[in-house]
């Protein structure tokens, strides 16, 4: 695993994620991207393909909460460049899998799905027998990459092969067959990805300005 990636899969990550969430277009800043998140949970965040002088300044100079910097790499060396104010988030990991043959959508019995396309955005959906919500998942294609976005699955519904029914749904609306495949995942879920031929980039690590309050 290594902690600097390719700049350009970033940006285009980073991109293609904003897409998949209606969120304004990154905008280079201090060696980084920033993306106005503008959530109540997360006005802003800041994101690194590694180590970077940058992350300093930003650290020193930012004060209001609900303010995120990410980071390509292992927590203790981003936590090394930022002032005790900051919180370590819970352990993330960017994964890439190359261009491929996608696998056939497999449902187990029980379960139906919908695929829809909305703009650029391709939703996999996964509902159980009594039409009550199961599993989702959104693909964006952008600049060269391919990227899955929030894939989850109801805790009632876990263990059923569903989020490896909606990475195959969502894998077919991919165009170009050269573009790279790129998802975070959370530590959770980088044993799924990775039984699904994904691997590890890099380490994705995070903290945050909490408010007083939260």
């Amino acid at each position: 695993m290594m902690s600097n990636v390719d700049p350009q899969l970033l940006a285009s990550w980073l991109a293609a994620r904003s897409i998949a969430r209606g969120l304004p277009a990154p905008v280079p800043d201090r060696g980084g991207l920033r993306v106005e998140t503008g959530q109540p949970e997360e006005l802003r965040r800041y994101v690194f393909a590694g180590p970077n002088a940058g992350i300093s300044e930003l650290a020193m100079e930012i004060s209001e909460p609900r303010v995120f910097i990410k980071m390509c790499g292992r927590q203790e060396q981003l936590l090394a460049r930022v002032n005790p104010r900051w919180t370590p988030q819970p352990d993330a990991y960017l994964m890439t899998k190359e261009p491929g043959r996608n696998p056939v959508p497999s449902l187990p019995t029980g379960y139906w799905m919908q695929v829809a396309t909305e703009g650029r955005t391709t939703i996999a959906r996964i509902y159980a027998e009594d039409d009550t919500p199961a599993a989702s998942g959104y693909a964006v294609e952008h600049d060269g990459v391919f990227v899955f976005d929030r894939i989850a699955t109801d805790a009632r519904h876990q263990r059923q092969g569903l989020g490896a029914a909606l990475m195959a749904a969502l894998g077919t609306a991919q165009q170009s067959q050269a573009a790279q495949r790129v998802l975070v995942a959370t530590e959770q879920g980088r044993a799924l990805y990775a039984t699904l031929g994904w691997r590890v980039l890099s380490p994705y690590a995070t903290v945050a300005l909490i408010p007083a309050d939260g």
